[in-house]
């Protein structure tokens, strides 16, 4: 398989191996292959494991690179944990929950960044094992992403993180995981938004002095070793809904930079039995605005509580635009709402009583989403996605609850390591001193 750049046709990756060790396209668009492949239901016959489902679903994207002959080896490796879907029994109509947060940090974006690090790890030593210009993967993140990389690739000889992160925007929690790793992993807590990271390391990426000095490559989201993955939950989940009850599953799904969302969204336009797709943004609310009909109008990002979703200029917008090719298009397939601080709140606290769930306040978006629509919908089974684990968030949460909220051992050791980090402005200046140095 092919891939090309959203920013121009006329630039191409030869495979995805290239695509991902490059990250990003060298015109700064995103990589996005030159056209979906087509799957049926039958594909997936006698595959119910979270492993052999996405070894099938990815095989015509591994096509023809270095990779192909590792997919079932790297699927394995990276997708060693579960991603169970709970039934919410006393919900006002057939709802269940995916939840995503029982991997090595507690949110979903440990299925992409250990899919990443088993990818790269087969590809990238070859010709980076021994050099003095080794791998370094700059990151901006709102919160889990950087977690979940710095886990993922934690002491692995070939390659470099930096981690950008806004510093007073995650929770503590949050900020602790970003920041108690050390050896391969460097972490700088950035005095600005999670798109003034953003901004600093695409302009990286585009800086002569680094390009000399470093190889270097992305694991956000932008990467498409991170996102590919993450179509194989929504796979997973909607074929045990058909499976079981002869119907598409609709998805609510918190959106932030999209990444999640254009997966649940590639995977049904691959075939998928996946019914309505609807997106639940926080007061963030450039996806929700341009769904309701508005001009696409990126905006600076506002703190709310659901922190890894503050996100004014998501940038795989990119990718649904390229894959619906005009705005009407894109409003037919996916819908979007705006959520308040105040209605996650509600959400939270009510949930806990009514449905007896505790939400994140990420996947409390999605729950007050689903209240409205079960409403109208209420014939639909709705999978309602769960990104994170509460306890993550557990200075929110637990007011609310009135309760503590148990630590998964996971999340448990990373809090009990030292930090390690540094601060610095939101300028690329200081981010290339640092890198440097």
């Amino acid at each position: 398989m092919k891939f090309t750049s959203t920013g121009s046709a006329a630039v191409s990756a030869s495979d995805l191996s290239e695509a991902i060790i490059k990250g990003i396209a060298p015109d700064g668009g995103l990589y996005v292959p030159t056209q979906l492949p087509a799957l049926t239901v039958s594909d997936f016959d006698g595959l119910e494991s979270l492993p052999g489902i996405a070894e099938r679903l990815l095989a015509p994207f591994v096509a023809g690179s270095a990779l192909e002959p590792e997919l079932a080896a790297i699927c394995r490796e990276a997708l060693n944990f579960p991603a169970p879907l709970v039934a919410l029994d006393r919900a006002p109509g057939p709802a269940s929950v995916l939840e995503l947060f029982h991997g090595p940090t507690c949110a979903f974006k440990d299925f992409g960044a250990r899919f990443l690090a088993a990818s790269l790890e087969r590809v990238t030593p070859r010709s980076r094992r021994g050099s003095a210009q080794r791998l370094t993967i700059l990151v901006a993140t709102s919160g889990d992403t950087g977690g979940a990389v710095a886990a993922a690739f934690y002491k692995r000889p070939w390659v470099e993180i930096a981690l950008l992160y806004p510093k007073g925007r995650v929770s503590d929690r949050q900020a602790q995981q970003l920041a108690c790793w050390g050896d391969n992993v460097r972490t700088f807590a950035v005095s600005g938004s999670f798109d003034d990271c953003h901004r600093v390391v695409n302009e990286a990426f585009r800086d002569p002095e680094l390009a000399r000095s470093h190889a270097l490559s992305s694991a956000n989201s932008i990467n498409l070793g991170r996102l590919l993955p993450q179509m194989s939950y929504y796979a997973a989940a909607a074929l045990q809904i058909w499976r079981r009850e002869g119907r598409k599953p609709g998805f609510i799904i918190p959106a932030g930079n999209l990444g999640n969302a254009v997966a649940g969204i590639w995977a049904r336009e691959i075939g998928l039995p996946i019914g309505d797709i609807v997106l639940a943004t926080n007061e963030n609310r450039t996806i929700a605005d341009y769904m309701d009909g508005g001009s696409w109008r990126p905006r600076p990002g506002v703190p709310t509580l659901a922190s890894a979703m503050d996100v004014g200029n998501p940038s795989n917008v990119h990718r649904l635009r390229w894959l619906y090719e005009d705005d009407d298009r894109v409003r037919e397939r996916v819908s979007a709402y705006s959520v308040t601080d105040q209605e996650i709140r509600a959400a939270i606290a009510g949930d806990a009583a009514s449905l007896g769930y505790a939400w994140c306040p990420h996947g409390a978006t999605a729950a007050h989403v689903y209240r409205m629509l079960a409403r109208r919908r209420a014939h639909q089974h709705w999978i309602l996605v769960a990104t994170a684990h509460p306890a993550k968030f557990n200075d929110i949460v637990e007011p609310l609850l009135g309760r503590p909220v148990a630590v998964p051992p996971a999340l448990e050791r990373l809090l009990n390591l030292p930090r390690q980090e540094q601060e610095i402005p939101p300028a690329l200046e200081s981010l290339r001193a640092r890198l440097l140095s």
